[in-house]
């Protein structure tokens, strides 16, 4: 059996080691990748082979899922998935608001995962079944109402066919429920939620290593974890996400339900 303990140690003291190199950065090459207004720098490909090497070191026998290379199908063997820069776009334009996304898989579901925000030294964990920390210290989603919520938004951008979902899940949580905030990074957007600082969280499609580190992070915190559009939870393909706290998931799902309709 794999001692989840001692690798949550090892990955802590990795992720770290990785986050430096972003914090370090003043700038990284850029070049574009396919769909609208998607990057990839040289710090996201090496900031990637570095946790590639270390983590395949850490456990010899795991596969690694990742973005920036071709992957092959998520099956239930341990398995990596990792996002080296989540939040590129933040990242070329220097707005502190990037990290480094660490999921440990095994038979399809997370049961480890680790968050780096290296601009602030925020550092997220989570094993399966033993709660969700920030920098040592438990933490716990928000008991706020729907009506008050406080809404991080993820916009979808690459994706054109998406964007009246999008505006109408805009429109309705500014109108009904408290307030939106676009974060840019969907790995934060977790974070946020988990720690309580934000109470629902969707976007209209994201990839796996945008969402299984914050997924388990989520649910270790006592929040609701769904990907609605979905007829199971699959880790292994993109997805429609939404996250609440339990007072606000079944109205959310409504509206994020009802956006559904307008996609093209």
């Amino acid at each position: 059996m794999i001692d989840l303990h001692a690798i949550l140690t090892a990955v802590e003291a990795l992720i770290r080691q990785a986050g430096q190199k972003i914090a370090d950065t003043t700038a990284s090459p850029i070049h574009e990748k396919s769909g609208h207004f998607n990057f990839v720098t040289d710090t996201d490909v090496a900031v990637q082979e570095f946790l590639r090497e270390n983590l395949m070191r850490l456990l010899p026998a795991c596969r690694f899922f990742a973005e920036e290379q071709e992957n092959e199908t998520l099956t239930d063997e341990y398995t990596w998935v990792v996002d080296p820069v989540d939040g590129t776009c933040n990242f070329m334009r220097h707005r502190h608001a990037s990290c480094i996304s660490i999921a440990l898989m095994h038979m399809r579901q997370p049961v480890l995962a680790v968050i780096y925000q290296p601009f602030i030294d925020e550092l997220y964990t989570a094993i399966v079944g033993e709660g969700a920390y920030l920098n040592g210290h438990p933490i716990h989603v928000s008991s706020t109402s729907f009506k008050n919520a406080l809404v991080d938004l993820g916009t979808a951008p690459y994706y054109a066919e998406l964007a009246d979902a999008v505006t109408y899940c805009f429109h309705t949580f500014l109108t009904q429920a408290g307030d939106i905030r676009r974060v840019g990074s969907a790995a934060l957007d977790c974070c946020n939620l988990a720690s309580g600082r934000s109470d629902i969280f969707c976007e209209p499609l994201l990839s796996p290593w945008d969402f299984a580190a914050g997924a388990l992070i989520i649910r270790e915190a006592g929040g609701v974890f769904m990907m609605p559009y979905n007829t199971e939870i699959d880790f292994g393909k993109p997805a429609c996400i939404l996250a609440a706290n339990p007072q606000c998931a079944s109205r959310a799902l409504e509206v994020v339900m009802k956006a559904k309709e307008l996609i093209k």
